[in-house]
């Protein structure tokens, strides 16, 4: 479905207030920096520069009053005088990232319009199109769906694809990281311990928890963690785990959202999913949700960290427009909304990740492949139905 998107704004970064009695707070806002960007560009044009102003806070600790500087942070680009209409497939969630592509729009005047569908529907879509489709952006929410669609995308400029972590990133250049999801298991606290859960997603093979494992097969998520341990275990040993988990009776469901929803209910013991869905869960039921996330320690797909990412279309005739794009979803406003809002790890190394999230190297180090590597995406899905676990 193609939808023309609204122009409101959406907030992203909202002040922090509080109060003491021994504690003064100051705000102190200076626009130095936005005077000086917008008067340069004025006096090389007669195009006014649209600025976009990020707002920092840093916490300065003295003895007595404790004084709150907001630091401005400016990206001004100068307005297209008449910007093309661009058009993304987003294998992303609309729910997802539709507030963000909103606030490019309104705050760069570049209309967008965007076809959603899964990740793997919108690869299959593109390749069928070829050089005729008319996207300009495919932003995916793994690197299997990007890397099965490579050969259609331009190279990069190098200023987009430094903005983003290399071990992220397409190798070539075809495309690039935008955030960052963990596979993890969710399970039920109220069935289960997280001292009763293994060091490697191998073990769930075990007959002990049959019946006790949900997840969902169709998802594209899942289809790369298998694409992976077929990369590192190989596909024999692949095969093995999965006809060990299909002979354990686990639960199928449609998408992440309902496994994690299965876990917090106790109807199944673990799920694997990505880790953000259970922050969605825990910051609209607070923390008596009754599932948590496990990070598998041992080195294997289990702890595998994605990224969705972005890439360009060779045949887009909107190529400044989409590169504005990219270099809008690796800047701090696009990057901090990911971090605060979807619970996902930021790649721009100036904006932090969630406090309630393990740090993204630790979790990286674990399990260290290439994901431009991650795009046999047919063959993950022709054992899956050799299994039984796809029909």
């Amino acid at each position: 479905m193609i939808s023309r998107r609204s122009s409101r704004s959406v907030a992203f970064l909202n002040d922090a207030s509080m109060t003491n009695k021994r504690t003064l707070r100051a705000f102190v806002l200076s626009f130095a920096l936005l005077t000086l960007s917008v008067a340069m560009i004025a006096c090389g044009s007669q195009t006014a520069a649209t600025p976009v102003v990020v707002e920092v806070e840093r916490v300065v600790e003295v003895e007595k009053p404790v004084i709150v500087e907001k630091q401005v942070v400016v990206e001004v680009e100068k307005p297209l005088a008449s910007p093309k209409t661009l058009t993304v497939y987003s294998g992303r969630s609309q729910s997802l990232v539709d507030p963000i592509l909103e606030e490019f729009e309104l705050l760069t005047g570049i209309p967008i319009e965007v076809r959603y569908a899964s990740t793997g529907e919108m690869a299959a879509t593109l390749l069928e199109e070829g050089d005729k489709s008319p996207a300009d952006v495919f932003f995916a929410q793994d690197p299997g769906g990007l890397g099965a669609v490579k050969p259609l995308f331009m190279t990069l400029p190098e200023d987009i694809y430094d903005r983003s972590a290399a071990w992220a990133s397409d190798p070539d250049n075809k495309w690039v990281g935008i955030s960052g999801r963990a596979r993890v298991i969710v399970y039920s606290t109220e069935n289960i311990s997280e001292d009763e859960l293994p060091e490697s997603i191998w073990d769930f093979t075990d007959p002990k928890w049959k019946g006790r494992i949900g997840f969902p097969p169709t998802n594209a998520s899942f289809h790369v963690m298998v694409t992976a341990m077929r990369l590192d275990w190989s596909e024999e040993k692949t095969k093995q785990w999965l006809e060990g988990i299909m002979a354990n009776d686990p639960i199928f469901y449609a998408k992440n959202t309902p496994t994690v929803a299965a876990a917090g209910a106790g109807e199944i013991d673990v799920g694997f999913v990505n880790h953000y869905y259970l922050h969605r869960f825990l910051a609209e039921e607070g923390e008596g949700f009754a599932a948590r996330n496990f990070y598998t320690p041992s080195n294997d797909a289990g702890s595998l960290v994605m990224a969705a990412g972005a890439g360009i279309l060779a045949s887009t005739d909107a190529q400044e427009e989409a590169e504005r794009l990219l270099k809008f979803l690796l800047g701090v406003t696009a990057q901090q909304y990911f971090a605060t809002k979807t619970h996902e790890y930021p790649f721009n190394p100036a904006v932090q990740q969630s406090e309630h999230l393990p740090d993204l190297g630790d979790i990286g180090e674990r399990f260290d492949i290439d994901l431009g590597l991650l795009d046999d995406l047919a063959g993950t899905q022709q054992l899956l139905q050799e299994v039984g676990a796809l029909p």
